[in-house]
């Protein structure tokens, strides 16, 4: 029965709890009334959805065992008959399966039984400060996803749904598609959007210092640990953590990461008690972790865990037509940076961006025009100015190489190779060499070979 009758005008909003369990829905209605909540509970999914068409919610509540139906039929109906209204989802302990599959029929967040307060106070929070209308994803002065073809445009819409949800993102695209810049978006249309979001290239920490990096340490625990420190999950409370490159996880570190989202709690290296964390994790990776996980060097659970929600970044071959609007605004930031007037480009510099595959996405896309910009001396930059190498030049370029000596051809490929590795750990050659499969020193004695600069 509705509850708001022995509470004054002062409340904020109003809850629908949906629990069987009479102890359960008592907790949750003192809780919540502390917090100036207006709470009705329901028992089973028949009187929810009564009390759905009779009154407007903040919030709902449900778990997913009720006497006359499942939680993820409440969860579905809401979702097709109050779309405005966050719906989060109470299951048993342990039963991640539930929660994963609640968080893909379109729930809010879930919460684990016995319920932990604290986490119900972050849950609360957070969803009182959701945007009550769908964001912008191009405001002045804001970050960007700029084109308008429909593989974007796809994007764009499954961004502005994933920022009023706190499901787990898994976004998979190329090197240089953008990956990062969607979880960005993501996160600053979130009601998370005033706490931190945290990026970690999981390729670039050595596996001996992953757990103290991701969830920090006590004073003590080893050598050279001089003070208490956070890790990234510490650090991210309350915001999003991002995981890019997570198929650079090892195995070991793999397992304490599936717990750490599981409980949502963390153990600091020498420590005895557990953090609570409040995080949204996002993770992104240009490999394939369906295929790593069939190689067995990715675990099963923890890509279910993962990929609730897949947000997949086209390839910029695939978007051709945006290609002219993001190159002007790309050469208008490059020139303000600069201090210099941005220059025109040439009809037949565009036909050739747009002709060229661009393997290496946005990112390779802003590194031709960096170089265009450099070397151009007019107004105006020419398509020689942008020195793009055709498709077939490259093949040619490959078999005359196939055929002159094998050691400048091999001596070619693994300086490739350790350039891919260097971008890739952003120039951590501990994080390199590891990638690599060679020791550190064997790294330093092959770069200094091929004439590669520190």
């Amino acid at each position: 029965m509705g509850r708001q009758d022995r509470r004054g005008g002062g409340a904020i909003g109003r809850v629908l709890v949906v629990d069987d369990e009479a102890d359960i829905r008592e907790l949750l209605d003192m809780t919540l009334a502390r917090m100036g909540l207006d709470t009705d509970c329901a028992g089973t999914v028949a009187e929810a959805r009564r009390m759905l068409a009779d009154n407007q919610y903040q919030l709902c509540l449900t778990d997913m065992r009720l006497p006359d139906g499942q939680g993820l039929e409440l969860v579905r109906y809401i979702g097709e008959h109050c779309r405005d209204l966050p719906v989060a989802v109470i299951t048993a302990h342990g039963s991640m399966e539930n929660a994963v599959s609640a968080l893909k029929a379109g729930a809010f967040d879930y919460l684990s039984k016995p319920v932990s307060l604290d986490q119900l106070r972050a849950l609360i929070k957070s969803v009182l400060d959701l945007p009550r209308q769908a964001p912008v994803l191009s405001q002045p002065g804001g970050r960007h996803l700029l084109g308008e073809s429909a593989a974007i445009q796809q994007v764009r819409a499954l961004i502005e749904k994933l920022a009023r949800s706190q499901a787990p993102v898994y976004i998979s695209g190329e090197s240089g598609s953008g990956k990062e810049t969607a979880a960005r978006l993501i996160h600053e249309h979130s009601a998370r959007r005033n706490h931190p979001f945290v990026a970690v290239n999981c390729g670039a920490i050595p596996e001996n210092l992953m757990e103290s990096e991701f969830f920090g340490y006590k004073k003590g625990a080893f050598t050279g640990a001089d003070t208490d420190r956070d890790g990234f999950f510490q650090a991210a409370n309350g915001g999003t953590l991002l995981l890019d490159e997570v198929a650079d996880l090892p195995l070991s570190m793999q397992v304490k990461l599936l717990r750490a989202i599981q409980e949502k709690r963390v153990r600091k290296v020498g420590a005895t008690l557990e953090d609570v964390v409040d995080v949204r994790i996002i993770s992104a990776t240009h490999q394939s972790l369906r295929q790593l996980v069939e190689a067995g060097r990715f675990r099963q659970d923890l890509f279910y865990r993962l990929n609730v929600i897949e947000l997949k970044m086209p390839a910029l071959r695939e978007c051709r037509e945006d290609i002219p609007l993001l190159a002007s605004h790309i050469l208008a930031r490059l020139a303000a940076a600069n201090g210099q007037p941005v220059p025109r480009l040439a009809p037949a510099a565009v036909r050739a961006l747009c002709d060229y595959p661009f393997p290496g996405n946005v990112r390779e896309l802003e590194n031709v025009l960096e170089r265009a910009l450099a070397l151009s001396s007019g107004s105006e930059i020419a398509a020689d100015d942008l020195q793009l190498v055709p498709p077939a030049t490259a093949a040619e370029e490959q078999a005359s190489a196939e055929v002159g000596s094998l050691q400048d051809y091999l001596d070619k490929v693994e300086k490739q190779a350790i350039l891919d590795a260097l971008q890739k750990t952003r120039f951590n050659r501990t994080a390199a060499a590891k990638l690599l499969g060679v020791t550190f020193r064997s790294l330093r004695y092959r770069m200094e070979r091929l004439g590669m600069k520190e």
